[in-house]
């Protein structure tokens, strides 16, 4: 089988198990200790395990790893392209709530590292920056499914709106 071909027409649909989800982004970085500074001292998430100068393994709320952080074929690197060739456009994080995506945010511009991006989606709020070596991060929170926009036919219809930033940062405490 061409695992580039599409799917038969005849072929039995197949959907993937309910509560699948992905599991975690393991990122090539140039320089860990800067890495580190960005998912760990920036935007918090919890150092679970350092293998010396070469990798680490990040967290939020103690699971084993949310982020994979290395230098194994990259340090002292060149960035991550953006165009002119494939590669992963961005990863996002999840956060619990809006209060939450707000109080990363209020890290962020405080901290005067910049954003790409804010949109509404309809369905979530995103903001939209590159990691230190130029890895496209989504950060964004979920809004509830009985909140989804959906047409008449009861069909979801994401959009892409202007997000109410400074809405957003009135939650950050």
């Amino acid at each position: 089988m061409n695992p580039t071909a599409p799917a038969s027409a005849t072929a039995p649909a197949y959907t993937v198990p309910a509560g699948t989800s992905i599991g975690h982004i393991h990122l090539q970085v140039t320089d860990l200790d800067r890495a580190l500074g960005f998912y760990s001292g920036l935007l918090g998430f919890e150092v679970m395990v350092l293998y010396g100068e070469q990798a680490a393994f990040l967290s939020a709320d103690g699971y084993h790893h949310h982020i994979g952080l290395n230098t194994w074929h990259s340090r002292g690197g060149r960035p991550a392209v953006r165009q002119g060739v494939a590669g992963l456009y961005h990863a996002a994080i999840l956060y619990k709530d809006r209060a939450g995506l707000a109080q990363v945010v209020r890290r962020l511009l405080d901290a005067g590292y910049p954003l790409r991006g804010a949109s509404d989606h309809g369905v979530s709020e995103a903001i939209y920056l590159d990691d230190p070596d130029g890895n496209g991060l989504e950060l964004y929170w979920d809004r509830p499914r009985d909140q989804w926009p959906l047409d008449a036919e009861g069909k979801l219809t994401m959009y892409t709106h202007p997000l109410d930033v400074p809405g957003l940062l009135a939650l950050a405490q």
